[in-house]
């Protein structure tokens, strides 16, 4: 620890660039650069990764603080003890629980980016020397198994592979997604008090839309027509187009190459549009949107002094959240509980065929949905019947 400093100093800061792009490092409160943070963190510039990594990282570097360590000085069992204290489950004594209420333990998902982003930051340092011991540890392979074998173009060479020693072991599938409470599409747009707030309630149903994709769209991704100028789909379609500088932050997670010629959007995520999604943009635009904005982005801010500014994903949370609170839905209404619902409906309706339901939810591997949405709906009528046929009961 440098003299002066107490635990907690290093926080994450982000930098605005020339066109309006971000990046990201970890300071002290001094504002010095923390350099292998800074290092490590410049091989992800450019990439939504890099900001995930800073805020997993810089929570590990405060622990490392509290506990004296360094990265000449720290161990495999150290990182595995940092893992024990922030939610795994490690079958060593860890000491204290790092993550003490209000916050809350990582969960599976979480942990797992935990585990890469320390991997990574690690053996970036080792490679100029650092702590080879841990090197040693961090670089466990293991022997391929018929999956690996089945992604590899010469399956038959393949004989280990990198595993990762800190990834917490999960067995089976993941667990189920959280789906919208019955009805609640239609409850929820009988509380809502905007053309612009009943859009994204119905954009995000009927497309599995990201919040950041919704957020961080503009008018011209939107081609809303029969046969638009762009090629790509004949349907009414938007693009989701990956930018780095929308001035609400939004962005979208996948990142297809996309293109502006002469004016039209081509490219990226292709996303079919429902004539609801078109009914309801149409009242939005003729009814609330200000023509005097200059930024181009589709969902603004109705009202206050950042009247017309483009609005925020978290904004668009805290619509959902207190909507279903007045609607009378159990439960907090998350934007990322319409696109379980959504691919899940889509599952049914197309016999489980995943590739379908990996194109319409804009997945970027068929196992992914595989493993979320691949195992029947606990409600669902044919496993009730099964169910109660099991138990000896009627319908």
């Amino acid at each position: 620890m440098r003299a002066g400093m107490v635990v907690g100093d290093l926080r994450v800061q982000a930098m605005v660039h020339a066109g309006g792009r971000r990046s990201y490092t970890i300071v002290w409160s001094d504002g010095t650069v923390h350099e292998e943070a800074d290092g490590f963190l410049r091989l992800s510039d450019g990439t939504g990764t890099q900001k995930t990594y800073a805020y997993y990282l810089v929570d590990h570097l405060r622990w490392r603080e509290r506990e004296g360590l360094t990265t000449e000085s720290v161990t495999l069992r150290d990182l595995h003890r940092y893992m024990g204290a922030v939610g795994a489950r490690v079958p060593i004594p860890y000491g204290q629980p790092w993550r003490t209420p209000p916050k809350r333990p990582y969960g599976a998902a979480a942990l797992d980016v935990a585990a890469a982003s320390l991997k990574g930051f690690y053996l970036h340092r080792c490679v100029f020397g650092v702590n080879s011991t841990l090197r040693e540890g961090l670089e466990a392979r293991r022997l391929p198994t018929r999956v690996d074998r089945d992604r590899a173009v010469l399956g038959h060479a393949k004989t280990s592979v990198p595993v990762n020693p800190l990834a917490p072991r999960r067995g089976g599938r993941r667990r189920h997604p959280k789906m919208l409470p019955e009805q609640a599409r239609a409850r929820l747009l009988e509380v809502m008090n905007t053309a612009r707030d009943r859009l994204v309630v119905t954009w995000l149903a009927d497309s599995g839309l990201r919040i950041g994709e919704l957020t961080g769209l503009h008018l011209v991704d939107l081609h809303l027509r029969v046969d638009a100028d762009c090629g790509d789909c004949p349907s009414p379609h938007l693009h989701v187009c990956h930018r780095g500088d929308n001035a609400n932050r939004a962005a979208a997670k996948t990142k297809p190459d996309w293109w502006m010629r002469d004016g039209v959007v081509t490219g990226g995520l292709i996303k079919r549009a429902s004539p609801a999604m078109v009914s309801f943009y149409f009242e939005y635009m003729t009814t609330e949107y200000s023509a005097a904005t200059d930024h181009g982005m589709l969902l603004i801010q109705l009202t206050g002094p950042s009247r017309g500014q483009p609005w925020t994903a978290d904004a668009a949370r805290g619509v959902l959240r207190r909507a279903g609170r007045r609607a009378g839905l159990a439960g907090r209404i998350k934007p990322h509980a319409f696109r379980h619902t959504f691919t899940s409906a889509v599952l049914d309706a197309c016999g489980g065929d995943l590739l379908v339901a990996r194109e319409a939810g804009g997945w970027t591997s068929v196992r992914t949905v595989d493993e979320v949405y691949g195992h029947p709906d606990l409600h669902a009528p044919d496993f009730d019947a099964a169910l109660r046929a099991v138990w000896g009961e009627q319908a």
